[in-house]
């Protein structure tokens, strides 16, 4: 039987936030121009992925949108192509709880259909408090607690119960600094299988700071049964730090293991749009990046 798996692009958004880091860090001055925003929102739908993330929200002073960081869900919403594939999805990104709850719009069909919350382990409670307001204004809600391998069991609990009461739509675990190993990824899912819903969705978000983000999904694809499972991915693996799982590596890989029915050629159009910002060299593995991987820290 062909198992329930979704890919979820993340180009744009990890993407942004990777060059708005190197900004920051005075490395590069390099951010998305609006035509190739544009292009790769176009090449990405034809692509058929099931789940787009167009970028991040947050209240800022400044402009950030070359960093596909917008305001608020009404900005990134605009981004929405008109014509979508059947099923598909457009979310965006919360990197914490900072929003007041009152100032984001219930949910109606001109906007992101979910949002992705960061769960900051300092705001454990007021994180997943946010989740569940957004969960009642109607959104599909994603709970991504960052360095979930640095939860106690205790924790973990606390997010699957949270989850569960909200009906999240799905509970990720994230591999921020990339050193998580097979069995890590098979005990980590076995733990999220026992504890949530049925219905609810269990994602993966993978870091290449070791070159085993393809194989860790793998091992994911290959542990999940019945539950429905969403995998992260970036075009040319964009993203921050050491990036993550190449939308055009796991793309054929689903197309010939679970008869997926993506357009690979659209993929290689985004490819070949970031062929210009790979060269600075923002992302990537490195020995520098393996280093804090090595020491889980």
């Amino acid at each position: 039987m062909l198992k329930q798996v979704q890919l979820l692009d993340c180009t744009l958004r990890d993407g942004g936030l990777g060059l708005e880091d190197a900004y920051k860090n005075k490395i590069s001055n390099v951010g998305f121009s609006e035509f190739d925003s544009k292009k790769i929102i176009e090449f990405l739908n034809k692509a058929k992925l099931d789940i787009i993330e167009l970028g991040s929200i947050e209240l800022s002073q400044e402009d950030k949108t070359r960093f596909a960081i917008y305001q608020n869900i009404e900005e990134v919403s605009k981004k929405i192509p008109q014509a979508r594939s059947h099923n598909q999805m457009f979310v965006g990104l919360f990197r914490g709880p900072d929003t007041p709850i009152e100032d984001i719009p219930k949910w109606n069909p001109s906007l992101v259909d979910g949002l992705r919350v960061i769960i900051r382990y300092s705001e454990l409670k007021n994180s997943l408090d946010f989740c569940a307001a957004l969960s009642k204004k109607g959104y599909k809600v994603f709970v991504q607690p960052m360095l979930t391998m640095r939860y106690t069991d205790e924790e973990i609990a606390m997010v699957i119960n949270a989850a569960n009461n909200m009906d999240a739509y799905a509970l990720y675990f994230v591999d921020s600094y990339g050193y998580m190993a097979e069995d890590d990824v098979i005990r980590m899912y076995r733990k999220f299988n026992k504890g949530l819903k049925d219905s609810i969705c269990i994602g993966f978000h993978a870091h290449n700071n070791m070159n085993l983000a393809f194989s860790n999904v793998k091992t994911f694809i290959a542990e999940a049964d019945t539950r429905k499972i969403i995998i992260d991915s970036c075009a040319t693996g964009m993203g921050q730090g050491a990036g993550n799982l190449q939308t055009e590596l796991i793309v054929p890989y689903l197309m010939q293991k679970q008869e997926a029915n993506y357009n690979f050629d659209a993929v290689l159009n985004v490819c070949e749009i970031l062929d210009k910002y790979f060269e600075q060299g923002i992302w990537g593995y490195s020995v520098t990046r393996l280093i804090p991987a090595i020491h889980k820290s």
